[in-house]
């Protein structure tokens, strides 16, 4: 062998090293970093579970509501997702998502592997592959802006915050208001340019002015019209409908919280619940764990109890809450994708 086959020789089995690195080297290392992140939260989620045998002192009717104002935002969850696809099929978006929603809590990856399962599925059932990742990118993008919203609107609450009263009408009050705040401002960030351009220049200037930074952030308004610009032409002209459903999904979610603490028989402030449940959406959104597995558990947990509700009563609480919220729809994900492929045994053919 000649020392210019030896080199082509060479040079052809490093493009497969490279392979194999990215093959096998980035998901073990995703699975060394979620397995540490899971070793070092393992005593707040023991403390959490350890909780499980109180469930029976638990107020049954409003922990049934906790359950359907949570089936609520996945109903709500399914339409902004059907908006965004141009999908008539209630299943077919149904079994995506709560199939992708419980690959992407099983499985490292989080968001990531949800949505390239929930695209595999629906291109499965006939829609482009490109027109469902946009679709659902915008989808994402707009829980995204509302989890980022949510904080901000804690803000004035916590101002004027009242203890929740014992009838259901003043939680259910408080959560038509939550939705009724996040519409307002999706309505004006969707319909003007000015809104969030002032946002982003006032984020853009507390970054620059907070932190510290080699290379001071520029153009973040820019950045903020262009991202509103590609959900607004992805969603098409059926923002608000968009708009209403993303509220729906969040503002039934809270109020699922909401219901749980009632359930444990507490009182707490609304506005510093809402506080909670914003740092618990923002901490789902750590991709170390499956679905915030642990950071959430933790975030919650010690928000609440510096909202005034005693250790025990927030570790249920939250145990509650996470049982309809994030592990009761992992068996009913299983349950539509068996579903799923009872109706669509074969892949349809996409024009």
């Amino acid at each position: 062998m000649t020392s210019r086959e030896g080199d082509a020789a060479t040079d052809g089995a490093k493009p497969s090293d490279r392979a194999l690195w990215r093959r096998y080297a980035r998901p073990g290392l995703l699975v060394l970093v979620t397995g540490v992140s899971l070793y070092l939260l393992l005593p707040s989620l023991v403390a959490v579970f350890s909780s499980w045998r109180s469930l029976t002192h638990l107020t049954w009717y409003w922990a049934g509501l906790a359950l359907m104002c949570e089936a609520g935002s996945f109903v709500s969850l399914w339409q902004l997702d059907r908006v965004a696809l141009r999908e008539k099929s209630w299943f077919t978006v149904a079994c995506a998502q709560l199939t992708g929603n419980t690959v992407g809590r099983l499985l490292p990856g989080g968001a990531a592997t949800a949505t390239a399962v929930a695209v595999g599925m629906l291109r499965r059932a006939g829609n482009e592959v490109g027109e469902a990742t946009a679709a659902l990118a915008a989808s994402t993008s707009l829980q995204l802006a509302t989890a980022l919203a949510l904080p901000v609107l804690a803000l004035p609450a916590i101002v004027g915050g009242a203890p929740v009263s014992h009838s259901l009408a003043v939680s259910a009050y408080l959560g038509a208001l939550v939705l009724v705040l996040l519409i307002g401002a999706g309505v004006l960030v969707f319909a003007f340019d000015r809104p969030l351009a002032a946002a982003g220049r006032a984020v853009q200037w507390a970054l620059n002015r907070t932190i510290r930074r080699r290379v001071k952030i520029a153009g973040l308004p820019r950045r903020l019209l262009a991202e509103r610009d590609f959900v607004r032409t992805t969603i098409g002209g059926r923002w608000m409908a968009a708009l209403f459903s993303t509220a729906g999904h969040t503002g039934l979610d809270y109020l699922a919280l909401l219901c749980a603490l009632r359930a444990v028989g507490t009182e707490p402030r609304p506005s510093l619940v809402l506080l909670a449940y914003a740092s618990a959406q923002l901490l789902a959104l750590i991709p170390l764990t499956p679905g915030g597995l642990g950071f959430v558990e933790v975030g919650l947990v010690g928000t609440l109890t510096l909202a005034g509700i005693a250790p025990q009563d927030a570790l249920l609480a939250t145990l509650t809450y996470r049982l309809v919220s994030y592990w009761l729809p992992i068996p009913a994900g299983g349950v539509a994708y068996v579903a799923f492929r009872q109706r669509y045994p074969q892949a349809a053919r996409v024009p």
